[in-house]
């Protein structure tokens, strides 16, 4: 692949890409402001250039863009900060988003594809399960700004030429997702809360559904996506297409961990807690691209809690 920039390569889902790609890339840079990724989480290599600062800073952009073969667009501002700071994710999600994607029609010489992860959290509470790429529903503040720069791909792509690929990433879990950072997925605070005695807390009663994706098949999905010819200029959905209601998480959680009858936390909903159902369509990424999701949620749990217990 040559040489690879990866923005937000220090969070959870970046790390663990940046992993993958060592064996595929002659250098990647990553670009991270760490305000919620951790540089322990990359590799100790000089295959890897990190570069502290935020994807709205233009002289990084300037300096990096023209060097690379391929971009992934991981960093953003994510779904519970969205809410408390809409300045932050406007800046981040969207116009950071807008930033990147001009630098990369500019500046990007070399630029074979350009990967940007979109969320599914642009369906919202969906009428129709599992969803497909045309719906939407927009009420909060990070779908409003992931769905923006998804058009804003979509304009250079039209208008430029711009070989961008797009990925809607449903409720990604799995080793590296670090308690640490206080807006980790669910998978890692249930496990944390058993491994430190506490009680399972769950926001309303745990019979909404999620459409919970293992890390590695959401990495596999964006490499195969990335290099594929019949994906430019597409969105897709990334899933597992297979609803599970929190309150059964919980429970495979606790099988898992050999505490069948662990106590559980009812807790009020939250502002964020607006989704009911949420599982994702996967036919045209089956059809364009043929990946499907090879790990079952019992399996994508029991590669996390051995990660978590040898780590």
């Amino acid at each position: 692949m040559g040489k690879v920039l990866v923005t937000g390569g220090a969070g959870f889902l970046g790390s663990q890409l940046v992993k993958r790609l060592l064996a595929l890339s002659e250098h990647i840079y990553v670009i991270d402001d760490l305000s919620t990724g951790n540089l322990s989480s990359l590799p100790e290599t000089d295959q890897i250039t990190f570069i502290h600062g935020s994807i709205t800073n233009e002289q990084i952009l300037d300096d990096v863009i023209p060097q690379v073969d391929y971009i992934f667009h991981l960093a953003c501002s994510n779904l519970y900060l969205s809410v408390t700071d809409l300045r932050l994710d406007f800046n981040t999600n969207l116009y950071g988003g807008f930033l990147l994607l001009d630098k990369a029609q500019r500046l990007g010489v070399r630029l074979k594809r350009f990967l940007y992860t979109s969320t599914a959290s642009v369906y919202g509470d969906a009428s129709v399960i599992p969803t497909p790429e045309s719906y939407y529903q927009i009420k909060m503040p990070y779908p409003a700004s992931k769905f923006g720069t998804e058009h804003y791909a979509q304009v250079f792509y039209h208008m430029y030429g711009l070989p961008v690929t797009t990925l809607r990433l449903s409720n990604v879990y799995g080793p590296g997702q670090l308690v640490s950072n206080p807006y980790c997925g669910v998978v890692a605070r249930f496990f944390d809360a058993i491994s430190n005695g506490k009680p399972i807390q769950i926001y309303g009663d745990g019979s909404q559904t999620r459409d919970f994706t293992y890390m590695e098949d959401s990495i596999e999905a964006i490499v195969r996506a990335s290099m594929h010819p019949d994906t430019v200029g597409r969105v897709y959905n990334v899933g597992t297409g297979t609803e599970t209601t929190v309150r059964q998480l919980a429970e495979s959680v606790m099988a898992c961990t050999g505490h069948k009858l662990y106590p559980m936390e009812f807790l009020p909903k939250r502002v964020v807690d607006k989704v009911y159902r949420r599982a994702v369509k996967m036919d045209a990424f089956r059809k364009d691209v043929g990946h499907l999701p090879v790990h079952t949620l019992d399996e994508g749990l029991s590669k996390t809690y051995r990660w978590i217990e040898n780590k």
